[in-house]
C-alpha cells in the first residue's frame, strides 16, 4: 500500500470521527429546537397557547384514546389521528414537564376500554361487525378534576389547537367561572304574581347554570363584582348612569362582556297599542351611551328585514308566509372562522336590529352574523301596527347590503366617562367605584348582538313533557352561539386571542374547479333538455286540442313526426351530456397524470442533471 492510499484511508477515517463527534454535539446543543418548514405553520403554535401552557401550576394528565387496531382500514381517521398525536407532542415538550401526555389503545374488553368509558368518552360505531373506534381525549388535575373531549372530529381540525389549549387551561383553572346577568326580563326562575305559579327559567337560563356560577345582579345597580368573569346583559333599559358607569368601568378593568341589545323586543311584551289587535308590541333597549365612544352603535327604533332568510309563520286566513323580520340565518350569514360561530348551523333571530360601525372605530369589529345582501332596514314603530306579514313585503326595499346583527369588538377602548364617574341624583354625590380609568386597561373583549329574542325559547328549542320531565330538542344553533360566547369569554386572554388555523389535510383545488367547472355545463345542458321537453309536452298538448277525431289513443301524423323530432333531440342532448361528463373525467385523469410525470420523471430528472452539472464543474476545475 503506497503511502498516498495510506492517508487518503486515514482521512476517510478522521472525517468518520469528526461526522461522529458533530453528531452527538448537535444532539445535545441542538435538543429542543426544530424548524417548522409547513407552509401553513401547522407545528408552531399560537402565542396564546404558550403562555396557557408556561402558567400551568401542576402536572396535569391528558390521555388520548385512539383505536390504532380498529382504524387500520381507515386512513382519513388514521391520518387525523397522527395530526393529534403531533400536536399533543408539541404540547407537552413547551409545558416545560408540567403537562404529561399518555397514547393509549383501547381494544375491545380490555381495561383501557373501560377506562374510556369511565371517563365518557363516545364511541363510534363503523358498522358490519366492526370493533367501536374511540378518538378522544381525557385530562385530570392534581386535586381530581376531569375534563374531556369525547370525540375529535376530524372536519373541526381548524379549531383542534383551540379546543386542546381549552382543555389544558379549564384543567389549570380551578374555580368555576361567574357570569353576572343583568336583565329586566323574567330569564330565571321565580313567582308569577300574574299566573299566582311558579315561573319556569328558560332553557339558555338552564344551561348557562348547568356550566358556570350564574349570578343575577340586582337592577340599579352600581358596583361589579370584581370576581365575576363576565357580564351578560340583556335587553339593558332604562339604566341609570351609576349602572352605566359601572359598566364601563368593569370592561375598562378588563372585564369580558356579552350584550344583547334589542330595538324590538317580543320578550318584553308591551300591551297591545289598539285593543283588539292580536300582536302586542315589542320593547326597546339601548346602549348607546357606552358604545358610540367606541365607534360602534345600534340605531334605535330601526329592525332588519331579509328577504332571503325570512321564515315562514302563519298569517291571515292561516296562509304561509314569510315575514321578514324573523331570520333564519343560515351558514352563508355565520361566521365560519371564529371558535364562537364554527360549526353553527343555522340561527334563528327576532326583529333584531344592526351594528353599525363608524369610519374610524377604536375598536376592531369582527362580524360574527351577518344578513343577506337582500335586506332592509323596517320602521320598529310600524310592525305593532302590521297583522298582515304580507303588508310588509308590498313596501320593502332591500338595500342590497348586509348587516351586521352579531360582532365581536376588541381592542383598547375610551370611556363613555372621560371626565370620572357621574354625580348620584339623590346626594349629588360621584359614584364611588376605585381609581377612574379613562381608558381601558389593555384591549377588551365583548360580544355585541343587536337582538334579545334569540334568547327565547321559543326560537330555538322545544320543550315537551316526557313522564314529568321536561325534554328539550333544539331546532336552531341560538343555545350553542350563547353558550360557545360565554365559554370563549370566561377564558384567559391567551384562549381567547387563539384563532382557527389552516388544516393539515389539504384539498386538490385544481381537481375541484375542474369538476365544477364541468358540472355548470352539465347543468346548461340539462336544463336544454328539460326546456325541450316542456316544448314537446307543450307542442303535444297543443295538436291534440286541435284534432277533430274525438281525442282517441292513436296518434296523428303531426304528432309522431313531433315526437320522433324529439326523441331525436333527446338522443344527441344525452350524448352531449355523457360528453361532458367523459371530458370531466378525461381532464381530471390528465392532470393525474401530469403529477405523476412530475414526481416520477421531472424531479428525478432535474436532480441528475444538477449532478453531471457539478460533475462537469469539477473536472473542469481539475483541468
Amino acid at each position: 500500500m503506497s503511502a498516498r492510499e495510506t492517508r487518503g484511508r486515514f482521512g476517510l477515517l478522521v472525517l468518520a470521527a469528526l461526522f461522529i463527534v458533530a453528531v452527538v454535539i448537535a444532539n445535545a446543543a441542538l435538543r429542543g429546537i426544530r424548524l417548522d418548514l409547513t407552509e401553513n405553520r401547522l407545528y408552531t403554535l399560537s402565542e396564546g397557547t404558550y403562555a396557557i401552557l408556561e402558567d400551568i401550576p401542576e402536572t396535569i394528565n391528558l390521555y388520548f384514546f385512539f383505536s390504532e387496531r380498529a382504524t387500520a382500514d381507515i386512513p382519513q381517521l388514521r391520518t387525523y389521528a397522527g395530526r393529534v398525536r403531533e400536536m399533543l407532542e408539541e404540547f407537552e415538550q413547551n409545558a416545560d414537564g408540567r403537562l404529561a401526555v399518555r397514547f393509549i389503545d383501547p381494544l375491545p374488553f380490555s381495561d383501557e376500554e373501560d377506562r374510556a368509558s369511565e371517563f365518557g368518552l363516545q364511541s363510534v360505531e363503523l358498522g358490519m361487525g366492526a370493533d367501536p373506534v374511540f378518538m378522544g381525549i381525557a385530562g385530570t388535575n392534581s386535586i381530581g378534576d376531569e375534563e374531556i373531549i369525547a370525540f375529535l372530529d376530524p372536519t373541526n381540525e381548524a379549531f383542534l389547537e383551540y379546543e386542546l389549549a381549552k382543555l389544558v387551561h379549564t384543567l389549570a383553572v380551578v374555580s368555576k367561572p361567574v357570569i353576572g346577568l343583568l336583565t329586566p326580563l323574567q330569564m330565571t326562575a321565580g313567582f308569577d304574581p300574574a299566573t299566582q305559579q311558579l315561573r319556569q327559567p328558560w332553557v339558555i337560563t338552564q344551561q348557562v347554570q348547568q356550566l358556570f356560577e350564574l349570578r343575577t345582579l340586582p337592577a340599579g345597580t352600581d358596583s361589579i363584582d370584581a370576581d365575576i368573569d363576565v357580564l351578560m346583559i340583556v335587553h339593558p333599559k332604562d339604566l341609570g348612569d351609576s349602572t352605566l358607569y359601572a359598566i364601563d368601568q368593569f370592561i375598562m378593568r378588563g372585564g369580558r362582556a356579552m350584550l344583547f341589545v334589542d330595538p324590538y323586543a317580543q320578550a318584553d311584551s308591551q300591551p297591545p297599542p289598539v285593543p283588539g289587535m292580536s300582536q302586542p308590541g315589542g320593547g326597546a333597549s339601548d346602549l348607546n351611551r357606552l358604545l358610540e365612544p367606541w365607534g360602534v352603535s345600534i340605531p334605535p327604533g330601526i329592525v332588519i328585514g331579509d328577504d332571503r332568510f325570512a321564515l315562514q309563520v302563519t298569517g291571515l286566513g292561516n296562509r304561509p308566509v314569510r315575514y321578514l323580520p324573523l331570520l333564519g340565518i343560515d351558514q352563508t350569514g355565520i361566521d365560519p372562522d371564529d371558535v364562537v360561530t364554527a360549526g353553527i348551523r343555522n340561527l334563528n333571530l327576532g326583529f333584531p336590529g344592526y351594528i353599525e360601525v363608524g369610519e374610524d372605530p377604536s375598536v376592531t369589529v369582527t362580524p360574527l352574523v351577518r344578513s343577506s345582501d337582500m335586506a332592509g332596514p323596517l320602521q320598529a314603530e310600524e310592525l305593532a301596527f302590521t297583522q298582515d306579514p304580507e303588508m310588509l313585503r308590498a313596501s320593502f326595499e332591500p338595500t342590497g347590503e348586509p348587516y351586521v346583527l352579531a360582532a365581536r369588538l376588541q381592542g383598547v377602548a375610551p370611556s363613555a366617562f372621560p371626565d370620572g364617574p357621574p354625580p348620584l341624583p339623590e346626594t349629588g354625590t360621584t359614584v364611588d367605584s376605585g381609581a377612574h380609568l379613562a381608558q381601558s386597561d389593555g384591549p377588551i373583549n365583548v360580544l355585541l348582538v343587536a337582538d334579545t329574542d334569540l334568547l327565547t325559547d321559543r326560537l330555538w328549542v322545544q320543550v315537551r313533557n316526557l313522564f314529568g320531565q321536561p325534554l328539550t330538542t333544539a331546532f336552531a344553533g341560538n343555545g350553542d352561539f350563547t353558550v360557545n360566547a360565554l365559554d370563549n369569554l370566561t377564558g384567559s386572554n391567551e384562549l381567547i386571542s387563539i384563532r382557527g388555523r389552516a388544516t393539515y389535510t389539504r384539498p386538490f383545488t385544481r381537481v375541484q374547479n375542474l369538476r365544477r367547472d364541468a358540472e355548470a355545463r352539465f347543468r346548461i345542458t340539462e336544463q336544454q333538455l328539460t326546456q325541450e321537453l316542456n316544448s314537446l309536452e307543450a307542442k303535444l298538448a297543443e295538436l291534440q286540442a286541435q284534432r277533430q277525431d274525438g281525442g282517441n289513443l292513436l296518434l296523428s301524423p303531426e304528432q309522431e313526426a313531433e315526437l320522433d323530432r324529439f326523441q331525436d333531440e333527446r338522443l344527441r342532448i344525452r350524448k352531449e351530456l355523457r360528453q361532458v361528463q367523459r371530458d370531466l373525467d378525461q381532464s381530471i385523469e390528465d392532470l393525474g397524470m401530469q403529477l405523476k410525470i412530475t414526481n416520477i420523471f421531472l424531479v428525478p430528472a432535474l436532480i441528475a442533471l444538477l449532478g453531471l452539472a457539478l460533475l462537469v464543474l469539477r473536472r473542469q476545475r481539475r483541468a
